[in-house]
């Protein structure tokens, strides 16, 4: 918008893999606080109502592995961040392919970036050598939603990435609340988010004095839907025959497949079986709508530029040791979770 003066609301809407009406509803969002000028089809920046639109003063790269689901609202944040600090983004995607990562944040730096928002495919194995690979990099990195403050080179690197460890404990204790004693828990494994869940289930567990349940590893689930039914069907057996009522399943996507498993054999959710959905993309069109653990997506992209603009332009009678900064995910109650049985 800053760099062409205009955007077209259908080419927005296909860039970012969301839906025009979305794009619309943030258009109408933008003009009403007087950032914009909407327009039939798309908007135009505020000053081209009066004067040539002004060049953006400084170019950045943004590098996320993915243009569905999660990222598109990280995005909003940051372009609604780019306005303020007169900043105009180049989005790369790496499709979760170090290689191409590596490509796409070279191209970047070719075209000029003077600062990048990387969100890097980190394997276990991988962590140190792409924590070295940053460190070479010839401008100020901000790492967006990834864990790696395990390697000394990415501590000395601002980050900016949701809180899961609190996610899943709120979770937990909204069950507990709820009379649950005990909680069983369904994770994606093959996400970054995963470990965190991991890694804050057994200790919200004992702060909460509550005992596990079941766990399970789930499959993506597109590849092989019959696969991933008969993987949480098994699962919801094993809760049962536990007497556990309760569960916390990562994704939504999985969640909602877990309705459906329990209306199969016979539960009501959440009369029966209650559930709660760690990610809130597709929570609220289940066959019950979901209570879900929300990630504060747009504050994060706001958040992640804003660390990236102090640093391309610093102050240097105030210099600053890294920042890694932590937002919190929010409770959304919906019909899947009651007091239990």
């Amino acid at each position: 918008m800053e760099l062409h003066g205009s955007v077209v609301a259908a080419e927005v809407a296909q860039d970012l893999g969301v839906s025009q009406v979305t794009i619309r509803r943030d258009i109408t969002e933008l003009d009403a606080a007087g950032l914009l000028a909407r327009v039939h089809g798309g908007a135009l920046a505020a000053p081209a109502a009066t004067t040539p639109p002004r060049a953006a003063r400084t170019l950045v790269g943004i590098v996320i592995p993915s243009t569905t689901s999660y990222f598109p609202e990280v995005i909003r944040g940051m372009e609604a961040a780019a306005l303020t600090h007169r900043m105009r983004l180049a989005l790369a995607v790496s499709h979760y392919r170090p290689d191409l990562e590596r490509s796409r944040v070279q191209r970047l730096l070719d075209l000029g970036a003077k600062g990048l928002v990387v969100s890097p495919t980190i394997r276990g194995e991988d962590v140190e050598e792409v924590a070295r690979w940053i460190e070479t990099l010839p401008v100020p990195v901000v790492m967006l939603e990834r864990r790696v403050e395990e390697t000394l080179q990415v501590r000395r690197l601002d980050s900016a990435r949701t809180d899961h460890i609190y996610g899943i404990g709120l979770a937990l204790e909204h069950l507990a609340r709820g009379g649950h004693r005990a909680v069983g828990l369904a994770v994606f494994d093959r996400t970054p988010t995963a470990p965190w869940l991991h890694t804050g289930y057994p200790v919200a567990l004992t702060r909460l004095g509550i005992d596990a349940g079941p766990v399970v590893s789930l499959p993506k689930g597109e590849e092989d839907p019959g696969g991933l039914m008969r993987t949480l069907a098994a699962f919801l057996r094993a809760c049962l025959a536990a007497e556990v009522r309760a569960a916390v399943v990562h994704t939504d996507f999985h969640a909602a497949r877990l309705v459906e498993v329990a209306h199969e054999i016979g539960l009501t959710v959440p009369e029966d079986f209650a559930i709660v959905a760690y990610d809130d993309e597709l929570a609220a069109h289940a066959d019950v709508p979901l209570t879900a653990i929300t990630s504060p997506r747009r504050e994060l992209g706001q958040e992640a530029l804003r660390l990236l603009a102090d640093r391309i332009q610093p102050h240097p009678e105030r210099p600053r040791s890294p920042y890694q900064v932590q937002l919190l995910p929010r409770l959304t109650v919906r019909e899947s979770t009651s007091p239990a049985p």
